[in-house]
């Protein structure tokens, strides 16, 4: 299973831009994956983006850095020895995404699938199995499971601020490996036991 988290310019895949992707080899999570990159050329920069991800306009325009098609290729090319490519996170619908728009902006094949495995439903399922009731964000009447919700139904304090892609696709594949297989998986987060073992 490939554990991915992807920080953009937006939430829109169609108008912003990739600036950097994390990921992790759930069955061999030494096999990391990070890489930034600049926006694409007029791509949006969503207000409130830059905040989330930690990133200044400088940095995600720098000419320097290599552009959203060369990180989207690397991380295509990285993935192509995985026996299971399933990718896995939070919301991660949103990271395929964006991953996808990247690969058709850059003329790179697709090969990558469309089914995922999203964490937020994986918690939802573990407490329900365990008695236990999913919150709900009452002024919007949805589920507040989000990331730091589930990292603390793990055990494992919230993710660190500003967002970080290779940090975030840690944190999800440690909580996928404790609700899936009652496993801790990466010694970042040895040191917090599972609270339901």
């Amino acid at each position: 299973m490939l554990i991915l988290d992807i920080e953009a310019s937006g939430t829109n895949y169609e108008k912003h831009s990739i600036v950097s992707i994390g990921a992790v080899d759930l069955d061999n999570p030494e096999n990391r994956f990070y890489g930034e990159c600049k926006i694409w050329d007029g791509a949006h920069i969503m207000d409130g983006a830059l905040e989330v991800n930690g990133f200044t306009e400088v940095e995600i325009t720098d000419e320097t850095k290599m552009s959203e098609a060369e990180l989207v290729a690397k991380f295509m090319e990285w993935t192509e020895s995985f026996s299971d490519r399933t990718l896995c996170g939070q919301n991660v619908s949103f990271d395929r995404d964006m991953l996808r728009a990247g690969a058709e902006r850059a003329g790179i094949n697709w090969t990558l699938a469309y089914r995922t495995l999203d964490t937020h439903s994986l918690c939802w399922m573990h407490m329900v199995k365990r008695g236990f009731t999913p919150p709900i964000d009452a002024e919007h009447k949805r589920s507040a499971l989000n990331l730091d919700a589930i990292l603390n139904y793990c055990g494992i304090p919230s993710e660190p601020e500003p967002h970080n892609a290779l940090t975030g696709a840690l944190c999800h594949g440690e909580v996928v490996s404790r609700l899936l297989y009652d496993k801790q998986l990466l010694p970042e987060f040895s040191q917090y036991s599972i609270p339901w073992l």
